[in-house]
């Protein structure tokens, strides 16, 4: 079964997220991606990855891909925070994260943790 994983980047953390997911892009070209809208698309336009875009967070991405999490349809949650700009959504943020926790999924909010989550499912998937 393909490692299904949610990728959600905040404006300033855009331009990291397309760093480090060029960085695993031959594994991450194997896997089942979610992302919300501007960072989906990014994704799509700038590393030919294939993604199913959802909306953008301010307008329910994040929600969508929390709903996806509690039915068991994400294994991994990639959310680079701009923890330095106050969001409008932040309480659908925080509903994220929350779902993570209370289903146990693995939730990256920095590049270094999303390293160490991207590295070892890379791992995982090539010894399996």
């Amino acid at each position: 079964m393909k490692t299904r994983i949610a990728l959600i980047a905040h404006d300033k953390k855009k331009d990291d997220m397309i760093a480090l997911a060029g960085e695993y892009k031959d594994f991450l070209a194997t896997c089942t991606l979610t992302a919300t809208g501007t960072t989906g698309g990014r994704l799509i336009n700038e590393l030919g990855l294939t993604v199913d875009r959802k909306h953008s967070g301010p307008f329910g991405g994040d929600l969508q891909i929390g709903s996806m999490l509690v039915e068991g349809e994400i294994d991994c949650v990639i959310f680079l925070r701009d923890p330095m700009t106050p969001q409008p959504h932040e309480p659908d943020i925080n509903a994220l994260v929350r779902a993570c926790d209370v289903h146990n999924t693995p939730c990256a909010t920095n590049v270094s943790s999303a390293h160490l989550v991207l590295s070892q499912l890379q791992l995982r998937a090539a010894t399996a």
